[in-house]
C-alpha cells in the first residue's frame, strides 16, 4: 500500500502546485498589464514632453518589470498620438516543471490613443493699430493660416470648427449676426454693427438676444478740430471730415475685421484672416466676451436661425455642445499685442434721432438753440433769431437755406422751412466730426469770448462723449469672464505678443491653468510656435486597447 499512497500524495501535491504556478503567473501577468496600460496612457498625451518610447520604458524599469517589455511602436501626427506596447508575461514554473512545463507566458498588448474629436474653437484676434508694427500683422497671419490647416488636417469626419473674432477698440459683429440680437439706438450704417455691451453680462456666458443693448455710433470720436473763431467748411479733410478708419472711428463701416462665424469651411477662414487689418484701439474684453457668446449652449437657437437662414452651414446643427458633453472640446485662443485702452463713446441721447441741426446740401448746416427764443409773447418770439449759421458768424430766424433771410423774418416754432432738412444724429456724423459741432455749432454760437468759448465746448464735448469703461473696470471684466469660463471647462490659450506688462499680466489671468501649458509669451516668428503647439494640445485622451 505505501508505493500507492505515496503516489496519489504526489498526484495531489502537483494538483495543489499546478494551482500555484497559474495563481503566480496571473498575479504577474494582471500587473504587467496595468503598468503597459498606464504607459502607454502617459505617453500617448499630447501634453507630455517627453519622448513617448522613453516614457514607457521608464514605467516598466519602475515597475521593475523591464526585462518583459517587447516593443514600442509610436504612431503620431500633429492633432493625434497612437503608442502601441507589446510585453511577454513569463513565469517560471515550480512544480509544472515536473511535468516538463518549466515555465507559462502570454503576450499581452496594450494600445492607448490621444486625437481630436468634436472641438469649437474660437480665435480671438487683436487688430488694433499696434498690429500694423514689426510686421506684427503678417506674423499673426501666418500663425493663424498654419493653425487652421494643423488642426484640421486629420479631421476627415468634420467634427472641428472655427470662428474669428477679430477686436480692436470693439467687435464688428456684421450685418447678419448684429440682426439677430436687439439693438438700441440702431443707427442703420450697414457694416458697422458693434454692441456697448453693460457691465452685468460679463458675469456669465450666455448672452441675450432679447435684451436691447446699445449700438455704437459711428462717429468720429477722435479727430481734432480748428478751434479759431472763424469758419472751417464740412469739406475741411483736416479740421471737419470725418475719418474713414477704425482709429477715428471705433465702429468703423467695414467687412474687413467682422466676426466670422464659427464654420467648417477652411477656405473661409483663411479668407477671413487674410482680410485683417490692423488699426484702432484695443478691448480685450470685448474680443473674449463674444467668444464665450458664441460657444455657450444658449447659443443653438442663434445657430439654428442662422441655418435656417442660409448664413451658416447645415453641418453646425446642433452646436454648440452642452458644456458637459463628454466628446466635445471647448477652445479659446486669446491673443494680443497690447493691453486695454478706453475709448469714448457718443452719448445715447447723441446717436439717433433727429438732431437741432439743419443743412441745405452739402457744404453748409445751422443749429437750432432754444435758449435764443424769447417766449414771453408772441411779438418776441417772432423776433427771436434761434438758428446760429457757422459760415455766417450770424444768427437767422430760419435755418440756412442758401439765401440770406430777410431781418425781420418772423420766427414760427410751426415754420417750414424750404431747401433746407433737418437731420438726424446719423446724417450730421456722417458728415462731421463731433469737435467740429461741438466748437463750430455749440462753442462758436454760444461762447463770447475765448474763455467762454473753450468752457462752451469742452462741457459740449463732456456731454456728447463718455468713456465706455475705465481700464481698470475693463481688466477686471475680463479676469470675471475668463473664470466664468473655466468654470465651464473652456479651455484657454492665452498669447501675449510683444504685449506690454499690463497685457501679459491680463492674457496670464485670463489662461487656463497651469500657465506652462496655456500662457506664451511671444515675439516675433514666436507666434507661430505658440499656434503651432496650441494645435498640438487640442484633443482628448483615451484607452482604445
Amino acid at each position: 500500500m505505501a508505493p500507492q499512497i505515496l503516489f496519489f500524495f504526489f498526484l495531489m501535491l502537483l494538483v495543489g502546485g499546478v494551482a500555484i504556478d497559474f495563481m503566480r503567473f496571473e498575479t504577474k501577468r494582471v500587473a504587467l498589464q496595468n503598468t503597459m496600460d498606464r504607459a502607454t496612457l502617459a505617453a500617448a498625451s499630447l501634453e507630455q514632453t517627453l519622448v513617448p518610447v522613453d516614457v514607457v520604458n521608464d514605467w516598466f524599469d519602475k515597475a521593475g518589470l523591464e526585462e518583459d517589455l517587447d516593443s514600442v511602436t509610436i504612431d503620431e501626427g500633429t492633432n493625434y498620438r497612437i503608442v502601441q506596447a507589446k510585453a511577454t508575461t513569463k513565469s517560471k514554473n515550480f512544480f509544472m516543471s515536473m511535468m516538463d512545463i518549466p515555465y507559462l507566458e502570454s503576450q499581452n498588448r496594450s494600445q492607448a490613443e490621444q486625437r481630436i474629436n468634436d472641438i469649437e474653437i474660437m480665435l480671438v484676434l487683436d487688430v488694433s493699430g499696434s498690429m500694423a508694427s514689426n510686421s506684427k500683422i503678417q506674423n499673426l497671419k501666418i500663425a493663424a493660416h498654419d493653425f487652421i490647416d494643423t488642426v484640421t488636417a486629420n479631421d476627415p469626419e468634420g467634427r472641428i470648427s472655427i470662428g474669428i473674432i477679430p477686436y480692436n477698440a470693439q467687435v464688428n459683429l456684421g450685418n447678419t449676426l448684429a440682426a439677430k440680437y436687439t439693438a438700441s439706438y440702431n443707427h442703420g450704417v450697414s457694416n458697422a454693427k458693434c454692441f456697448e455691451l453693460p457691465s452685468g453680462v460679463f458675469n456669465s456666458l450666455a448672452l441675450s438676444r432679447s435684451t436691447a443693448f446699445p449700438m455704437m455710433a459711428v462717429a468720429d470720436t477722435q479727430g481734432g478740430t480748428n478751434q479759431f473763431n472763424q469758419y472751417v467748411a464740412l469739406t475741411d479733410t483736416d479740421y471737419a471730415t470725418p475719418g474713414n478708419t477704425a482709429a477715428r472711428r471705433w465702429c468703423n463701416p467695414s467687412t474687413k475685421i467682422d466676426v466670422t462665424l464659427p464654420t467648417k469651411n477652411k477656405t473661409s477662414l483663411h479668407s477671413a484672416i487674410d482680410d485683417l487689418v490692423a488699426e484702432g484701439n484695443t478691448s480685450i474684453l470685448l474680443g473674449m466676451r463674444w467668444a464665450t457668446a458664441l460657444l455657450d449652449p444658449g447659443a443653438q437657437s442663434l445657430y439654428t436661425s442662422l441655418i435656417n437662414d442660409g448664413a451658416m452651414a447645415s453641418n453646425m446643427s446642433g452646436r454648440p455642445f452642452t458644456y458637459d458633453s463628454n466628446e466635445a472640446m471647448k477652445v479659446v485662443v486669446l491673443m494680443t499685442d497690447g493691453e486695454h485702452v478706453a475709448h469714448g463713446r457718443v452719448v445715447d441721447a447723441y446717436k439717433t434721432g433727429t438732431s437741432p441741426i439743419w443743412r441745405a446740401n452739402d457744404a453748409y448746416l445751422s443749429i437750432f438753440h432754444s435758449s435764443k427764443v424769447n417766449n414771453s409773447t408772441s411779438t418776441t418770439i417772432c423776433n427771436s433769431r434761434p438758428f446760429y449759421v457757422p459760415h455766417l458768424n450770424a444768427w437767422h430766424s430760419r435755418p440756412w437755406n442758401g439765401t440770406t433771410p430777410n431781418a425781420t423774418a418772423c420766427y414760427s416754432p410751426t415754420a417750414t422751412y424750404t431747401n433746407t432738412t433737418r437731420q438726424s444724429w446719423e446724417q450730421v456724423w456722417a458728415r462731421a466730426r463731433v469737435s467740429w459741432v461741438a466748437w463750430q455749432l455749440y462753442a462758436r454760437a454760444l461762447g463770447t469770448t475765448n474763455t467762454t468759448r473753450t468752457n462752451t465746448y469742452n462741457a459740449q464735448m463732456a456731454a456728447m462723449i463718455q468713456t465706455y469703461q475705465s481700464v481698470s473696470s475693463m481688466n477686471s471684466l475680463l479676469s470675471s469672464n475668463c473664470s466664468k469660463a473655466r468654470d465651464e471647462g473652456i479651455l484657454i490659450y492665452g498669447i501675449a505678443f510683444e504685449a506690454p506688462s499690463n497685457g501679459k499680466t491680463a492674457i496670464s489671468d485670463c489662461a487656463s491653468k497651469p500657465g506652462s501649458t496655456y500662457f506664451f509669451d511671444a515675439n516675433g516668428l514666436e507666434i507661430q510656435t505658440a499656434f503651432q503647439l496650441i494645435a498640438a494640445n487640442l484633443s482628448q485622451l483615451r484607452l482604445t486597447q
